[in-house]
């Protein structure tokens, strides 16, 4: 199984998974009048595909114990099903991100969900596991859930510059970022307890959780979706061939990034771990403002409303990494 060899290696794969989380919903905005409900089924395929291949190769190096094959057959069947539990509410959760990613750009879904996601699994963890300096902590919190309310006035302020603003798309962001702060426990639980998954079975098991979970998920928003009309599997398959690969695209840059922070996690310490992490939503917010223009057209006011969403959430990051230090 390979690890990074120094920390410098390892911090290189933390800011690459950094940039690939914030990176690979610019797959889905590259497609034009392509549903994301059907978008979604090559993006779940993806990250399973990417997942399994990197442990066949990098998680495999040495017939030893860490190497996939053999870690599957010796890890308990308990920490394998927590693991795929874990995947389909990130899932659940991920494709929450991308119906508001669809309505409301990648410069609000990702810092509102996410923001909301870091409030909740910092508070879950603490819960969990009272660890850490809790001034540092609840500052970190405060000031997440002050960068989601910047974002959101953001965002409102689109209407004032005859733009389409939608409620739905911020309670769907909200939605999403509670459940992504919870599947995290169940894939440590997987990784920590008994005889557990290395680092690259894990990702496996969790990209294997999200893909058998669209047959309930994703078929259900496909029947009863938050905009427009329901679509059917029909669709997909008559899809055109360059969303096909754009959404095995994008699914291949999160699996990537998810396997580079998972194995090179090992390696630094938690707080920079955190740190380069949590980075992601302002590397697609950034995407959003300046590729996608989301926001052009838009007052000084709500100019300035992201300019204080940038700096409150890289305080949050900092605050609470430090907590943990």
């Amino acid at each position: 199984m390979f690890t990074p060899p120094t920390l410098t290696v390892a911090l290189l794969m933390m800011i690459i998974s950094a940039i690939c989380w914030g990176s690979w919903a610019n797959t889905y905005k590259g497609v034009k009048n392509y549903r994301f409900e059907l978008f979604y089924w090559d993006y779940a395929i993806g990250i399973f595909l990417i997942s399994l291949v990197l442990a066949l190769t990098m998680g495999s190096t040495g017939n030893d114990a860490s190497s996939f094959v053999n870690n599957v057959t010796s890890a308990d069947t308990s920490n394998i099903v927590s693991t795929m539990v874990g995947g389909a509410i990130f899932n659940l959760a991920n494709l929450l991100l991308v119906a508001a990613i669809d309505m409301a750009g990648l410069a609000v879904a990702f810092p509102v969900s996410i923001g909301i996601a870091l409030v909740v699994g910092t508070v879950l963890s603490y819960i969990l596991q009272p660890k850490g300096n809790v001034l540092f902590l609840m500052a970190g919190v405060a000031s997440a859930l002050i960068a989601v309310t910047l974002d959101g006035k953001a965002y409102g302020s689109l209407a004032g510059a005859g733009r389409a603003v939608s409620r739905k798309s911020i309670v769907t962001c909200v939605v999403s970022g509670v459940l992504m702060g919870l599947w995290n426990p169940f894939v440590a639980y997987g990784a920590t307890r008994g005889n557990p998954l290395t680092p690259y079975s894990s990702v496996v098991f969790l990209t294997l959780g999200a893909l058998l979970s669209c047959f309930i998920w994703n078929l259900y928003f496909m029947k009863r979706p938050l905009v427009g009309e329901p679509v059917s599997l029909s669709g997909f398959f008559g899809g055109p061939r360059f969303g096909h690969l754009l959404g095995l695209l994008g699914g291949a840059v999160w699996g990537t990034g998810t396997v580079f922070n998972v194995v090179a996690g090992k390696v630094t310490s938690y707080a920079i771990a955190y740190a380069i992490g949590q980075s992601a939503p302002m590397v697609a917010a950034l995407w959003g403002i300046l590729a996608w223009k989301e926001f052009d057209g838009c007052g000084s006011r709500a100019k300035l409303y992201l300019v204080l969403m940038f700096v409150f959430y890289a305080l949050a990051i900092l605050l609470v990494a430090h907590a943990n230090g």
